[in-house]
C-alpha cells in the first residue's frame, strides 16, 4: 500500500480559495462556532468509531462550546486542546482517528486563531474520504471525495455566515 497522505494541500485550489475568502468575511467567533459544531457533528463520529473509549476530542468539543459560552477560560481551553493533540498523536498508524482527531484540534484551535479554520477542509475532507471510500481507493476517487466534502463544508458556513458582517476576523494565512 502505498503512504497515505494525512491531509490535503493545494491552498491554490479553487475550492479551498473560496471557502479562504469566505471565512475571512465572518468574526472570530463565527467562524469559531461553525468549526466546533462542524467536527462535533462530522468528525467526532469518526473518532468515536476508532477509539469509543477515548473520550479527550469529544471533551475538546465540549470545552471549547463552554469557553464560545464563556464559561470557561481560554487558558483551560488551551489545555484541553493539547488533549486532543495527544490523542491524535496516540492515533498513529489508525489514519481515519488521527487524521479526526487532527480536524477536531483544528476546529477547536480557532478560538485563538480563525487561520485554523481552513486546516478543517485539509485533513476533515482527507479523513471523511478515507472513512467514504476506504484506505485503498485510488488517489483520484478519495480526493475527489474530500473536495466534494470541502463544498459541502463552504455551502454549509454560507448557510451561517452573516451578511455585512461588521468587524470580521483579520486573517493571516500560513498555509
Amino acid at each position: 500500500m502505498p503512504k497515505l497522505r494525512k491531509m490535503l494541500n493545494d491552498v491554490s485550489a479553487d475550492y479551498i480559495q473560496s471557502f479562504m475568502r469566505l471565512i475571512e468575511t465572518q468574526s472570530k467567533e463565527t467562524i469559531a462556532k461553525w468549526c466546533v459544531s462542524y467536527a462535533k457533528f462530522n468528525i467526532l463520529p469518526l473518532w468515536l468509531q476508532e477509539f469509543p473509549q477515548d473520550t479527550r476530542p469529544a471533551e475538546t468539543l465540549l470545552a471549547m462550546e463552554e469557553f464560545l459560552n464563556g464559561k470557561l477560560k481560554l487558558a483551560d481551553a488551551k489545555k484541553q486542546i493539547k488533549e486532543c493533540r495527544a490523542a491524535a498523536r496516540e492515533a498513529e498508524g489508525n489514519h481515519i482517528a488521527q487524521g479526526a482527531a487532527r480536524t477536531i484540534d483544528a476546529a477547536s484551535s480557532t478560538i485563538h486563531n480563525s487561520a485554523s479554520a481552513i486546516a478543517i477542509a485539509f485533513y476533515g475532507g482527507l479523513t471523511i474520504a478515507y472513512s467514504q471510500k476506504g484506505l485503498d481507493a485510488p488517489w483520484e476517487v478519495l480526493e475527489q471525495t474530500a473536495i466534494e466534502e470541502c463544498l459541502k463544508m463552504q455551502e454549509s458556513f454560507a448557510k451561517i455566515a452573516i451578511a455585512d458582517e461588521p468587524n470580521p476576523a483579520k486573517i493571516e494565512w500560513n498555509c
